[in-house]
């Protein structure tokens, strides 16, 4: 008899319906049922052939079960050694190697220095940043969330460089990402199942929670068909590469493009309330099939788990795609301008965060049309004999992480930032001598 568990906390809806979805289908030798953990010992097998996760991200305890248990041979959905190492800057900067648009993104460092560092920790950091490129690169109004969060949590909404300084100071330890901002036409969220299975969702971020899936996109006739197609193969991509079997993935369209927006949500609402009734049928359905055709496939004593193209294929020596150009260095002032961010309008809400896609989340131009630059041959490559490393010493550490402080002033008209000569900041603002024009 092979078991398939489904661990999870709070909800409800979908993890009863799971289980009586799959039992119903009277698979011979399958059958489904709550996780019960009485006994972790160490590469000791669990009863169970399958696991679906939807609630070790916020217990510990449960990630260290569901490692030791796949290690022993459970086929753990989703994968929890890589759910570990994830992040939503790391996959955006994998999306724009597969050819998913996405926002024009940077990382910032932590207001506040992590604990047990010193200034001497940070020797490497430059001091201040390269602000000019950063700005220029995104552009304004943009959107400041954490790199590696959810659940819409210290995201703030920033219309020049003064306003961002002013609320990086709210940030702490988190370290946050700074991205473009996009005005959408439309906005939708897909499941994804199996890597195999999409179901694409219109979406309106801006709504109540429970009236966001009430919503249809307002492209039509052939325009409709093609924008579905492609968001689906973009889906499929994202989640290959990433190696996730049950994931959402978020897109806001614009000018007919759809732009990846949030692609990071290993166990993404389910629940019937939130998503309505013909939504949670497809998905409870949809991993249902999953978990039996996973069961089936699963061989006790080995590793069953689900590995992206992007860590299976450095396993097996394979060379990842060239990158984009990244951030663009600073010119000259007789070089021309860096191409400005495109203008987009003020979301309706006046708080932060008001759309998922304009929550910094924002959108980035396609690298779709961008030719990747070619990989350099053998023959161009030095040997290990021909390279010389050169030590360099930082010119100069910082001091401490985070934004500079400042005091309040109006966003709409900022001043210069006041930069603090004892308690200097990683994120420091330009001297007032700075290209850097006031947006």
């Amino acid at each position: 008899m092979k078991k398939i568990g489904i661990l999870f906390g709070m909800e409800n809806t979908f993890p009863n319906a799971f289980i009586e979805r799959v039992n119903s289908k009277g698979e011979d030798g399958i059958i489904a049922e709550a996780v019960t953990i009485d006994k972790v010992i160490q590469a000791a097998p669990s009863e169970y052939a399958v696991i679906i996760d939807r609630i070790s991200q916020d217990v510990p305890f449960y990630r260290s079960y569901l490692k030791n248990a796949a290690l022993a041979g459970t086929a753990v959905i989703n994968n929890p050694f890589w759910w570990s190492a994830d992040e939503k800057f790391f996959n955006n900067a994998l999306a724009e190697q597969i050819g998913v648009p996405v926002p024009k993104t940077v990382l910032l460092p932590s207001k506040q220095r992590p604990e047990n560092t010193t200034e001497t920790s940070f020797r490497n950091l430059a001091f201040p940043m390269a602000w000019e490129e950063i700005f220029q690169y995104v552009g304004f109004p943009a959107y400041m969330k954490p790199h590696d969060g959810g659940g819409w949590k210290s995201v703030y909404r920033v219309v020049n460089p003064q306003d961002m300084w002013i609320k990086h100071e709210e940030t702490g330890q988190l370290v946050m990402m700074l991205q473009e901002e996009i005005v959408f036409d439309d906005y939708v969220r897909c499941y994804c199942i199996g890597q195999k299975d999409v179901l694409v969702m219109p979406y309106e971020p801006r709504n109540p929670h429970h009236l966001r899936y009430a919503a249809d996109l307002k492209a039509q006739g052939e325009e409709r068909e093609k924008l579905l197609e492609t968001i689906k193969d973009y889906t499929l991509k994202l989640n290959v590469a990433l190696g996730y079997d049950f994931n959402t993935v978020e897109f806001a369209v614009r000018d007919g493009i759809p732009y990846a927006i949030d692609f990071c949500n290993p166990a993404p609402d389910a629940d019937i309330y939130s998503v309505g009734r013909d939504n949670f049928e497809w998905v409870v359905e949809a991993a249902a099939n999953m978990a039996i055709e996973r069961a089936k496939k699963q061989v006790a004593g080995q590793i069953n788990l689900t590995w992206g193209t992007f860590v299976s294929q450095a396993v097996n020596g394979i060379s990842a795609p060239a990158a984009s150009p990244a951030i663009p260095s600073a010119e000259p002032a007789a070089a021309p301008a860096p191409e400005k961010a495109p203008k987009a309008a003020k979301p309706a809400a006046s708080k932060p965060a008001p759309a998922k896609a304009a929550a910094g989340k924002a959108a980035k131009p396609t690298k779709t049309e961008t030719p990747a630059k070619p990989a350099k041959t053998a023959d161009t490559t030095p040997s290990a004999t021909e390279v010389k490393v050169k030590a360099s010493v930082p010119k100069k550490p910082a001091k401490s992480l985070g934004a500079i402080a400042t005091e309040p002033i109006p966003v709409a008209e900022p001043a210069e930032p006041k930069v603090p000569t004892t308690k200097a900041a990683a994120t420091k603002a330009p001297a007032k001598n700075s290209k850097l024009k006031k947006s």
